[in-house]
């Protein structure tokens, strides 16, 4: 059972995503009743899905009439990412940890949540199962209340729409900017910013379909990081081995 002060400390983490999942969440239930749907489908969307890019974009689809399969692949490749986010995760959420609490880790995993738990620490004599289950739930109840609130006063009040969707893109540039004054790491941002531009230019000269634009930016964000990474970390074994060659022939001398 968590302390009164972890319990406080996780809410008061968790604030921004609070402003943020209620200011995109709000619109996206608004999206759902303006394309004739029931409220009750954006409750039902966030407790299933949970992916704010998802949902918009499964909306979307849906009122385009895209098939079940369609509706699928697109989901995979819109939530592709979420296998890096598992392959840097596997120490903080390994079984011995977090226990129980895996498969609800799993699920609730979003880029926000993601981006919390990789640059906070654990309360002094809290388990991490619980404290990282803490902040995911929270946001979790952040998405639905916004979603549900937009849904029900789409519902009965007239709402106009511009503007709202840039919602998203300000909540990841919050983000990015808390990861960057945390790991002190401007590289990977960077590296991200890069690839989604040469995606867009690829798309506005015709070398690219615009549908494709995302999983292009993200594969050679992926490819670049692990190139540049794995240059960066052999440089480094090498220059360790010279110095302790060296140390070890001065000692011998």
């Amino acid at each position: 059972m968590l302390k009164k002060d972890s319990i406080c400390k996780g809410a008061k983490l968790t604030l921004p995503i609070f402003f943020g999942y209620i200011s995109i969440g709000i619109p996206f239930g608004l999206m759902v009743v303006n394309n004739g749907y029931p409220w009750w489908l954006a409750l039902f969307m966030g407790m299933t899905i949970f992916s704010g890019t998802g949902q918009y974009i499964g909306i979307s689809l849906m009122a385009a009439g895209a098939s079940l399969p369609a509706f699928l692949v697109t989901q995979f490749f819109v939530g592709i990412r979420h296998v890096v986010y598992g392959l840097s995760l596997l120490k903080k959420y390994d079984k011995r940890r977090v226990g129980k609490w895996k498969p609800f880790l799993i699920f609730a995993l979003t880029d926000e949540t993601y981006a919390l738990i990789t640059t906070s620490e654990v309360p002094l004599g809290e388990k991490d199962g619980e404290y990282y289950s803490l902040i995911a739930a929270l946001d979790w109840s952040y998405w639905l209340l916004g979603s549900v609130t937009g849904a029900l006063l789409g519902t009965f009040l007239p709402f106009d729409f511009t503007g709202v969707d840039f919602a998203l893109n300000s909540l990841f540039i919050v983000l990015m900017i808390e990861q960057i004054k945390q790991s002190k790491d401007i590289f990977p941002s960077f590296c991200g910013i890069c690839t989604a531009i040469a995606a867009i230019l690829l798309s506005k000269f015709g070398y690219l379909p615009s549908q494709q634009i995302l999983i292009v930016a993200l594969s050679l964000g992926i490819a670049v990081l692990i190139l540049v990474r794995g240059i960066t970390v052999k440089t480094k074994k090498i220059k360790h081995e010279k110095n302790t060659e060296e140390s070890n022939s001065t000692e011998e001398k």
